[in-house]
């Protein structure tokens, strides 16, 4: 009643042979790099710090979301706030990109590789749950 495990594997002479396969060892597949479309990049005003979103657009100016910041006119369009030319934009990189020098990614348990929203989730959610157990301390009697 003892099982073989060499019994119940398939003979050799059923499993298909494709020289190919056999020939070359397969390779660890590289992970995809996400699509990097400058399109979608957001800019920032190094003036006064407004951020121009293609995503949102900007009602003020009649800019449709959707609109790249290389689509604008760069002598008619300014800055909505402090009224700067194209020029004092600066790349500030896609809305989901972590943010930070991509060489420190790799630190701080995780936390360096969370988008800016998700860090502001977590440090106002951590302040909530605080005063949350500190008001709770005076149900104690």
């Amino acid at each position: 009643m003892s099982e073989d495990p060499v019994q119940e594997q398939a003979p050799a002479s059923d499993v298909p042979q494709d020289a190919d396969a056999v020939d070359a060892p397969e390779a660890p597949e590289a992970p995809e790099a996400p699509f990097d479309d400058p399109d979608t990049h957001r800019f920032e005003c190094r003036s006064c710090g407004f951020v121009f979103d293609p995503a949102e657009g900007i009602k003020k100016l009649a800019i449709e979301p959707g609109t790249p910041f290389s689509a604008l006119d760069p002598l008619s369009f300014r800055c909505p706030v402090c009224r700067s030319q194209t020029k004092a934009f600066k790349d500030i990189g896609p809305r989901n990109k972590p943010s930070g020098f991509e060489e420190n990614l790799g630190y701080g348990l995780g936390v360096n590789q969370l988008t800016p929203g998700q860090k502001n989730v977590l440090i106002f959610g951590g302040f909530a749950l605080a005063i949350a157990f500190f008001l709770s301390l005076y149900s104690l009697r």
